[in-house]
């Protein structure tokens, strides 16, 4: 075997971004409030970057006398390095910071600092595990069975439902506190677990238990918030019936067989039916609140009714204008600053520079996407839902000379706050089809057109999918039938058999 070692020319194309390219695109692509965020922690790292104050907003003395000295910027000695002229910037503010601006100092009678901005912080929100644990260990029941059921209560979901079957949970008992168990231990703890918890439902094993058990709570008097109408307990019975013994039949909408096969008359399964609509297939999720998601609109919508047309303005009031800091700008510059300090401030610079054009480009390119959509979605602002039109992203990204990438980064993420509400940018982009008279209509307008023949149907007799194609044909949309199923399934609107009201006549 033969090694060597060679050298050989090649030459070919390679495609890279410069930094400056990728900062731009991914600042591009944030939403505001995580801008917002970036903005802060490049104010926090980068010393050359500082926020521009408006004009008289600096902060006024508490007392008639004015400082008599403006502080002046110390000179950086030769030799000095980044690290030390830092730290000695920071010893002057302390001093240099008026009576007002600093914090209070520590009082050991008071309690720290620390303790009180605790204080004012909100609670860290207790996981549905740590709930169902603290319910559990107050269940007054034998040793054996409160072991077994600690095992079953790790096991529930975030839905309240047990994840794995008894016998799979019996067979990773080994480890656990009291372990193993057996299935026949975790059946009898079964029971008793359900049984404690709260609310009603917790610790099922399947939709259709916790059904049962939401059901045969409302009839227990140790758990009533209030009784029980004859009207509602009577619904409650025949609910339970239903759902311990024609469940399938009851997923499937077959309430006239329900009817036949139980002895009940169909407008007392339908009553049953509305009983069971009030209860949760998700127990868990009413302890644990959700976290809100929060939306920050990234550009506003007004109507100018003297011009007749609808303007946008950017809400980019959180991110703060930004430059250069002089000083700092001069320093760089400055003669007989070492080598490595003038190095530090002018990588901070160039970062600072590439951050404000980034930022800069972003309100600019948004803003012209935005405004070809007031144009082009015109309709949608004058009458709304259901007259959106069709809008390719290739089309704008024509109409501004970029490319269709970053169209797609300029409306990823972001809100506009229109006369209609709050709607996310990317809603205005989407294909479409055209009417039988010409117009074109996009298929966000194709799902309201379905979903108002669906509401304005007859429930004692609903459109099948073909007749819901017939109607939107009527209206000038012309789709296949699967192209119906395709959107009715997307908005989650279940088949005429499941839709159909078996008791009584049109809007029930």
């Amino acid at each position: 075997m033969r090694f060597e070692t060679s050298q050989r020319l090649k030459t070919g194309q390679t495609l890279r971004l410069a930094p400056r390219m990728i900062q731009s695109m991914e600042v591009l692509q944030m939403p505001l409030a995580q801008l917002q965020e970036r903005v802060e922690q490049e104010l926090e790292r980068n010393v050359t970057l500082e926020q521009v104050e408006p004009e008289g907003a600096a902060a006024a003395p508490a007392s008639d006398e004015a400082p008599d000295e403006e502080p002046v910027e110390r000179p950086l000695t030769v030799g000095e390095t980044a690290a030390d002229f830092e730290r000695a910037r920071a010893f002057e503010r302390e001093f240099e910071e008026p009576p007002w601006h600093r914090p209070t100092p520590r009082s050991d009678d008071d309690g720290t600092a620390k303790m009180e901005m605790l204080a004012g912080t909100p609670a860290r929100r207790e996981r549905l595990s740590e709930q169902l644990q603290r319910q559990w260990q107050l269940a007054e029941v034998p040793p054996s069975v409160q072991a077994a059921g600690n095992l079953l209560v790790d096991f529930i979901d975030d839905d309240g439902l047990l994840s794995a079957d008894l016998a799979t949970v019996a067979g990773q008992s080994g480890q656990a506190a009291g372990g193993p168990f057996t299935e026949a231990a975790l059946l009898e703890a079964l029971p008793q677990v359900q049984a404690w918890l709260e609310p009603a439902g917790v610790g099922a094993r399947d939709i259709r238990e916790s059904l049962l058990l939401q059901l045969e709570a409302r009839l227990d008097p140790d758990r009533w918030i209030e009784p029980p109408s004859a009207e509602d307990r009577a619904a409650v019975l025949d609910a339970i019936t239903i759902v311990r013994d024609h469940y399938e039949d009851l997923l499937e909408n077959r309430l006239p067989r329900i009817a036949q096969r139980s002895g009940l008359s169909v407008e007392r399964v339908e009553a049953a039916r509305d009983r069971l609509k009030r209860l949760t297939t998700s127990p868990g999720r009413d302890l644990v609140d959700e976290e809100p998601s929060v939306v920050i609109p990234d550009a506003m919508v007004a109507y100018d009714a003297q011009a007749d047309r609808y303007v946008a303005a950017l809400c980019d009031g959180p991110v703060p204008p930004l430059r250069i800091s002089p000083v700092y700008a001069a320093m760089a510059d400055r003669e007989g600053v070492d080598d490595s300090t003038r190095k530090f401030l002018q990588e901070g610079i160039r970062s600072a520079s590439w951050l404000i054009d980034a930022i800069t480009q972003r309100r600019s390119t948004l803003l012209r996407v935005v405004e070809v959509v007031l144009e082009r979605q015109r309709d949608w602002f004058d009458q709304g839902t259901g007259h959106m039109k069709p809008l390719p992203m290739t089309e704008v990204a024509d109409r501004l000379g970029v490319h269709v990438a970053t169209v797609s980064r300029a409306v990823s993420g972001k809100w506009l706050q229109t006369p209609r509400g709050l709607i996310e940018l990317r809603k205005f982009f989407t294909g479409g089809t055209e009417t039988e008279d010409g117009t074109s209509v996009s298929w966000e307008a194709v799902r309201t057109m379905l979903q108002e023949e669906v509401d304005a149907e007859d429930k004692a007799h609903p459109l099948s999918d073909e007749a819901l194609a017939a109607r939107l044909k009527a209206r000038g949309v012309t789709i296949a039938r699967r192209t119906v199923v395709k959107y009715r399934e997307q908005m989650g609107i279940p088949p005429a058999r499941r839709r159909r009201r078996h008791g009584g006549g049109p809007g029930r």
